[in-house]
């Protein structure tokens, strides 16, 4: 099979991210503490795979396989929560357009410095100047559209004492570990042979980490009538984004992860557009003026580069 018959599955992956992103959104707002938000956002994704594993426990991994995965494979999920935690502490302090700007345009650059450089067991491609050109539409792109975005405009809280740009490497690092955990589970795959094995190590220290937070910190809670509001979709938000990690177990190193993660993140980002346009799944509405398309058609000229060459 062609690399290139695979990209219809990642574009698919990305949308579904994006409303997983949006259903999470609500989830939080309706059980009001992050934490308990996120432990029940990502409790049944480990519930699905495991359940697929023990329908499916073959293959199993060899002992010399396992004897040859990298101490850092089975570290991928948590590499990829680090931007979830990064929107948990700093979106309300620098804003959702900043921060999602700074997270995917890292990403993009490392996913391509991850191919160049044949980082991480993937096949070094050395530098090429059209991906790169393609990465760098890319990042005006995503600049475009989080320049407008549904809190434009609002008073933010500004009582932290902390000038919002210093975080900004922070952020820089969540997005780059974001792309290095897309590449991290490919690995943990190709050692533990059995996909549904491997997406179920990859998420269960992610959970771990989640409802060890919520028992630290567990307040505020939710109230009865936020609970009641609650919609039978919401709690399936990690699920959608969960097809973007599994797609990435089985397709980044058979597509690369510059192509892999530019074609995720501009489905992603696309998907987002529609979904403020239009305010679907209760998002606010935000039309999709000259900039955010502006910045739409950037990305993809950026990864028909990418793909391409």
């Amino acid at each position: 099979m062609t690399a290139a018959l695979l990209y219809p599955f990642i574009i698919v992956a990305g949308a579904l991210q994006a409303l997983g992103n949006s259903m999470n959104a609500q989830l939080r707002g309706h059980l009001v503490n992050p934490f308990l938000a996120a432990s029940v956002s990502f409790l049944p994704i480990v519930f699905v795979f495991a359940t697929l594993f023990l329908v499916m426990p073959t293959p199993l991994p060899s002992l010399d396989s396992l004897g040859t995965m990298p101490w850092y494979a089975p570290l991928g999920g948590v590499a990829g929560a680090v931007a979830v935690f990064g929107g948990l502490a700093f979106v309300d302090k620098v804003g959702a357009g900043p921060f999602n700007g700074l997270t995917l345009t890292a990403n993009i650059l490392t996913s391509l410095a991850l191919d160049s450089f044949g980082l991480f067991g993937l096949a070094g491609g050395g530098f090429k100047p059209m991906p790169w050109l393609g990465g760098l539409l890319m990042a005006v792109g995503v600049t475009f559209i989080a320049r407008v975005t549904p809190d434009k405009g609002e008073t933010k809280e500004t009582g932290h004492g902390l000038n919002p740009k210093l975080l900004y490497p922070f952020i820089v690092v969540a997005g780059a570990l974001q792309a290095i955990g897309v590449v991290w589970n490919a690995q943990l795959r190709g050692a533990l042979v059995n996909p549904w094995l491997a997406a179920l190590v990859s998420f269960l220290p992610v959970v771990f980490v989640f409802v060890l937070v919520f028992l630290l910190r567990q307040k505020p809670l939710p109230q009865r009538a936020d609970i009641e509001g609650v919609r039978w979709w919401m709690p399936l938000a990690g699920l959608t984004g969960a097809v973007a990690v599994f797609a990435g177990l089985l397709f980044v190193d058979k597509v690369g992860a510059g192509a892999f993660n530019g074609l995720l993140i501009t489905a992603n980002l696309l998907t987002s557009v529609a979904l403020d346009h239009f305010g679907w799944l209760g998002m606010r509405q935000v039309r999709a003026g000259p900039a955010r398309l502006g910045g739409a058609a950037l990305m993809v000229a950026g990864i028909v580069l990418i793909s391409l060459f």
